[in-house]
């Protein structure tokens, strides 16, 4: 959208202004990296002037465009790069002349802005009106931009873009879970969003993380970003891939001058907690420390610049499991621990490893931009980014479990990113941009111990012990490329801006996700564990004993084509009108199963090739005073359902895979199963051929001939059609300059209100695709109905005869004033609800994590990402005390509702006698609704200090900082207590919340900064 910038009125719009409007407001498209400024030229009558001479330059980088008006008067300079000041300047003949200096752009923005020229005869004078900073909306919708200001001054103390948008009332980010961070937009999961830097996608597009990126952390360098967006509804036909929100990054850009800086933090056990409501804390030691630098400038003044940053993380992650070692309920004696790790040793010749207190962690990133002004019409960019890093994380962490130290497993990825952009102005009104960017993605997920040992399960009677090779890590591995191509015109005729794109995204993926191939082996207390008498043995693998052969080796390509016009249907009136049109191509099945065939009639083999969406696009703008504007608009938008779902289909279809499963008492197998009485295949070399190493030949030979007990079959409805959201939107920003002569109350405000309402269609879910109803029976006095399954065991991802809905609306306010202070002010009310929430990357946890009545039902209810209130605000203060090095001081605050949960019956199998089998959710109680209950609220503030210091040379600045995580427990220790229902959001009834340490104990940096 455009907002109208009328030149005669000078002011300047303070930096904070931008991260004010935060307050208000499946594979992800390359979206928008650059800003457009368009503009009027007329005489102090009102007349057109045509053939005006428009100069703009860039003050930083020496980027020049020279345009001149048409016959209304009208101009436009797209592709603009978001780093630096522009001066904008007007001459025509018999004019005066006028100048605007210091323009600086948001990320995305289209401004408008009106020259009203003198008709006096000075054609050689150039009058200087005004310096100011343009803080336009983006496209048209509910959406926010946050520049450099708040970027360097807020309390990111992730170092994340997350700590940033968090601003936004309408986005809340989960921290219950250490440095994850998920973000959820408008009360839906983090699977929804599009995440991009420089047009290349960060988003996780395979779908198994909970951040939102591919990654263990945010990909990028902090300090490389000069602006970050969030777009929750942009009506702009050039924006797909989410139907969540859109969370666009720019990176900064070199120019004429060289600039950089480097930083380092620091954190401890001993800057961590204390204590949580009483409770001690207890983080086992650790150090950990961060680091960058970041470099910009000219390689060829006015030509060819640079900019690199790099950033390092050396950490740990802590656990403590000393709460499971003990005499209680729910504990195990240390002395039984011993005597497992001995047995572990002497019998099965493993070391299960220890308590686990700390193990490191690493992060690295490296971000490397080059941009090129090859001439007045033409400019280029190219971007490299590079992450490397992991995580030592627990499997099995639940109050009643205890994992030895090697049956940890570390999760890490590394990503290499190219992009590559060309802006083309061929003529005053018609401009292009071509974008190319490239993404490797590996990962690297494997047991602490190693993945030649099989998992192994002691069941104590309180607690449940595991040590050797977690089951899920055994054969694990995934791989992934993408291809992005982009293609946009634009061309301006009078009052009309005609848009017109195409899009291809190619994905290949490469996904090994085979779990027990090097068996678990499940013991019925310690004794059975030591005479090697084992209650069931779980084996899975390629019937080649390969377990590559079993992985899901498959891609699409999806492409897009697009048009809208943008026109002034009135002076004070400007509309968008587009049309959006998608579509998926692959000649990639899944291996068809025979038995399938025969029990459904049709095969498993189904893909999303031909599937396609229109998506129209319709948004007004409204100037209806020179300090209200009012819009409004409607789209559909689609994307964002992570592509594990769709590649279960290729690895889960019971012939590349095969399960085996060894039960005592079952399927003539003697009660316990003797470990000693078993032969043995499969063993690597130079390890013992045993339980553990090698595999029993009673689950070895089942495999190898294709024949077990097998998961259920997973597969892709045929009529299986693309989900889509609509979204309908109306907002106002309203600008009030309160001339009253009072330093508190006068001058500038701004307030925005948005609402949202959001209307899904063929929301994607998964049902059995093998039960046949049969009646209904009474349970705890719970109507329940009952099944049959006549055919194949089977998952099926379909669509929902009822869509995802939402309701949402944001109110905001933010001023500045003059003495250093700034103030902002919002709050959001949400009302979201899903069909299901599809919390998992596979269909087996994605059926049972949730509360039902019935496991096939199609009911809206509360989603398990919804806020229903929640307010944000902040308060900064700079100030000289001495003399040019400021003092900065940002306080964020944040108070949220609680978190959504069911009631329900855990034993959900004595209502529906295993069929179909469940585990994980529960049946909800008499009078219970999914999601009907909320939990505690949450309630914390955030700090930042940091002190300007002088440099080794006089435009230098050295600076030392603070940052304080939740303030509030650190001044209380019942302050800022995050306290929820456990995953899946299900509790008995009695049972207590859970409390999240790593949201509620405080965290202290300390750190220093020099720039230059």
């Amino acid at each position: 959208m455009s907002k109208r910038l009328s030149i005669g009125a000078a002011f300047l719009l303070g930096t904070s202004t931008i991260a004010a409007a935060a307050l208000i407001p499946t594979l992800a498209q390359a979206q928008v990296t650059t800003s457009t400024i368009r503009g009027f030229v007329q005489t102090e009558a009102g007349a057109p002037v045509a053939n005006a001479n428009i100069s703009l330059v860039n003050t930083e980088t020496g980027f020049a465009r020279t345009v001149t008006t048409d016959g209304d008067g009208g101009f436009a300079v797209r592709n603009l790069s978001v780093t630096g000041a522009y001066n904008v300047e007007v001459t025509a003949a018999n004019l005066r002349g006028q100048r605007v200096e210091g323009i600086r752009l948001s990320l995305g923005d289209e401004s408008l802005l009106t020259f009203a020229l003198a008709s006096e005869n000075f054609e050689d004078e150039i009058i200087v009106v005004g310096q100011r900073q343009v803080v336009a909306d983006l496209a048209t919708g509910p959406n926010v931009s946050f520049g450099i200001t708040t970027i360097e001054n807020a309390p990111a103390i992730n170092r994340n873009i997350a700590d940033i948008i968090r601003l936004d009332p309408r986005v809340f980010i989960d921290e219950s879970r250490g440095d994850i961070n998920s973000v959820q937009c408008v009360g839906q999961s983090s699977r929804f969003n599009s995440i991009t830097l420089d047009g290349i996608s960060m988003d996780d597009a395979f779908g198994l993380n909970s951040n939102g990126y591919p990654t263990e952390r945010m990909p990028f360098p902090f300090d490389a970003i000069e602006q970050v967006s969030v777009e929750i509804a942009p009506f702009d036909v050039k924006y797909g891939g989410f139907t969540a929100c859109n969370i666009n990054s720019v990176t900064k850009s070199g120019g004429n001058e060289f600039h950089g800086g480097a930083f380092i933090d620091y954190t401890n056990e001993s800057l961590r907690g204390g204590k949580v409501d009483g409770v001690d804390t207890a983080f086992n030691p650790f150090d950990e420390i961060r680091y960058g630098i970041n470099v910009r400038g000219p390689i060829i003044k006015d030509k060819l610049f640079f900019s690199v940053a790099y950033e390092k993380l050396e950490g740990a992650n802590t656990f403590n499991l000393q709460e499971t070692v003990g005499n209680g309920a729910f504990q195990i004696s240390q002395a039984e621990l011993d005597r497992i790790s001995a047995i572990s040793n002497t019998v099965y010749q493993y070391d299960p490893g220890t308590t686990p207190e700390s193990f490191d962690n690493a992060d690295e990133k490296i971000l490397v931009k080059l941009d090129w002004n090859i001439s007045d019409q033409h400019r280029a960019a190219l971007t490299y980014n590079y992450n490397d890093g992991f995580n030592t994380v627990r499997s099995d962490g639940d109050s009643d479990e205890f994992e030895f130290s090697n049956h940890l497993y570390n999760r890490g990825s590394r990503i290499h990113s190219f992009a590559g952009s060309l802006y083309s102005d061929w003529t005053d009104n018609f401009s292009t941009e071509f974008l190319a960017s490239y993404l490797d993605f590996k990962n690297d997920v494997r047991s602490v111990g190693g993945n030649d040992f099989g998992e192994i399960q002691i069941d104590t009677g309180d607690v449940t012990v595991y040590l050797g090779g977690d089951d899920s890590r055994q054969s694990n591995k995934l791989d992934y490329q993408k291809l992005d191509l982009v293609f946009r015109a634009n061309y301006d005729m009078g009052d009309h801006s005609f848009l017109f794109g195409a899009e291809r995204r190619d994905l290949d993926v490469f996904n090994l996700f085979v779990q027990h191939t090097e068996t678990e082996l499940r013991f019925r207390g310690i004794d059975n564990f030591e005479n090697g008498l084992v209650d069931r043995i779980y084996y899975n693998n390629a019937p080649s004993q390969n377990p590559d052969d079993a992985a899901a080796d498959w891609g699409y390509a999806q492409y897009s084509l697009y048009g809208q016009d943008e026109f002034q249907l009135l002076d004070n009136l400007s509309v968008i009108a587009g049309l959006r049109y998608d579509w998926y191509t692959t000649s990639d099945l899944p291996t068809e199963n025979p038995d399938f065939v025969a029990d459904y009639g049709f095969s498993n083999s189904q893909t999303l090739d031909g599937e396609d969406l229109i998506q129209p696009r319709l948004a007004a703008v409204w100037d209806a005073t020179p300090s209200l504007q009012v819009r409004a608009g409607v789209g559909r938008y689609s994307g964002g359902n992570p592509n594990v779902w769709l590649s279960n289909n290729y690895s889960a279809n019971n012939i590349d895979q095969v399960g085996a499963l060894a039960r005592a008492g079952r399927g003539g197998q003697p009660n316990p199963i003797d470990l000693f009485a078993q032969t043995y295949s499969g063993a690597e070399e130079g390890v013992p051929n045993f339980a553990g190493y090698a595999i029993p030949d009673v689950v070895y030979d089942a495999v190898g001939s294709g024949v077990g007990s097998n998961f259920e079959l997973n597969y892709l409805d045929p009529n299986f059609k693309i989900p889509s959201e609509w979204k309908y939107s109306i907002g106002a920003t309203f600008s009030p300059d309160f001339d009253t002569g009072e330093s508190i109350f006068g001058g500038l405000w701004t307030i925005q209100a948005d609402v949202l309402w959001s209307d899904g269609k063929d929301t994607a879910i998964v049902q059995r695709g093998d039960l046949v109803p049969t009646g209904t029976q009474t349970v705890n006095g719970v109507t329940v109905p009952t099944y049959s399954s006549p055919l194949m065991d089977t998952f099926v991802l379909t669509n929902s005869d009822l869509g995802n809905q939402a309701f949402v609306a944001s109110l905001g306010i933010s001023k500045d004033w003059d003495n250093g202070w700034s103030a902002t002010l919002g709050y959001a009310y949400s009302d979201a609800e899903d069909v299901q929430p599809m919390t998992s990357s596979v269909a087996f946890s994605n059926y049972n994590n949730r509360a039902y009545t019935d496991p096939q039902e199609q009911v809206l209810a509360t989603s398990n990402y919804n806020t229903k209130h929640r307010f944000t605000g902040s308060v900064s203060y700079t100030k000289d005390f001495w003399k040019d090095y400021d003092t900065n001081i940002f306080a964020y605050f944040q108070s949220s509702s609680g978190t959504p949960y069911s009631l329900v019956d855990r034993n959900p199998n004595s209502y529906y006698n295993f069929t179909p089998f469940l585990d994980g959710g529960g049946v909800l109680l008499p009078g219970e609704e999914r999601n009907g209950r909320t939990g505690p609220s949450w309630t914390k503030v955030d700090l930042k200090i940091s002190q300007d210091l002088p440099g080794l040379r006089a435009d230098d600045r050295a600076q030392i900082f603070m940052v304080i995580d939740n303030l509030t427990n650190l001044l209380n220790d019942e302050w800022g207590v995050l306290r929820q229902p456990s995953f899946p959001l299900t509790l008995a009834q009695g049972q207590p919340f859970s409390t999240s340490f790593d949201a509620s104990a405080y965290e202290i940096r300390f750190g220093a900064s020099y720039d230059f």
